[in-house]
């Protein structure tokens, strides 16, 4: 006896079961990017600017919620924070803190450095990269050389007193500086250098 019902082909059914796996994977990838997305991981935000070089504990920090997905790693956790670290580059006040951010202080490079400077421009402050210009005393003690740069990639640390543009008062400021240039500032601070510090670019 020769049966009615035609058989299915088997290229049939594999495309069938091919299109149900790939439904089901569609599906998956949907609902794990919506989970994650949902979830959020505690890291350290900045609370106000903090420069190189600068120790940092828990108080220069707040803890926030954020979703950050695949980039989590990447931002310290409050549980990452050792003690004696210290700022490997300047965190802007609201920054999360990426683990990157914050290093040992055997480690840093930079040192912090009281100048005295007679052109403050306004707008410089606290985290502001900036030129460190010289106008050296020439022989005689009387006249001066031409300004010339001095540093070119000093990192305000402080500015103790804001007088103005360019105000002919000398102003106390804390720069923050490699320690392969501290022997020239040393040297143009001894030498009664006039030092101005300008908006990094400003001077080029």
């Amino acid at each position: 006896m020769i049966s009615s019902r035609a058989r299915r082909p088997f290229f049939g059914d594999l495309r069938f079961l091919i299109g149900l796996v790939l439904v089901v994977v569609s599906i998956a990838g949907v609902w794990l990017l919506v989970s994650s997305s949902r979830q959020t991981t505690a890291v350290l935000q900045a609370t106000h600017t903090v420069v190189p070089g600068q120790p940092v504990t828990s108080a220069d920090f707040q803890v926030v919620e954020v979703g950050l997905g695949p980039l989590t790693g990447t931002y310290l956790a409050p549980q990452d924070l050792e003690p004696g670290a210290v700022a490997t580059r300047t965190l802007a006040k609201g920054e999360l803190v990426a683990a990157a951010g914050v290093g040992d202080e055997k480690d840093s490079r930079t040192t912090t450095i009281v100048v005295s400077s007679t052109a403050i421009p306004t707008g410089v402050d606290a985290g502001s990269v900036v030129e460190l210009w010289q106008a050296p005393l020439l022989k005689d003690g009387r006249t001066r050389d031409e300004p010339r740069v001095l540093v070119g990639d000093a990192v305000v640390g402080r500015v103790a007193e804001a007088d103005g543009m360019l105000s002919e008062s000398r102003t106390d400021v804390e720069v923050v500086v490699d320690r392969s240039d501290v022997a020239d500032v040393l040297a143009a601070i001894t030498g009664d250098a006039v030092i101005s510090i300008v908006p990094a670019g400003a001077g080029s």
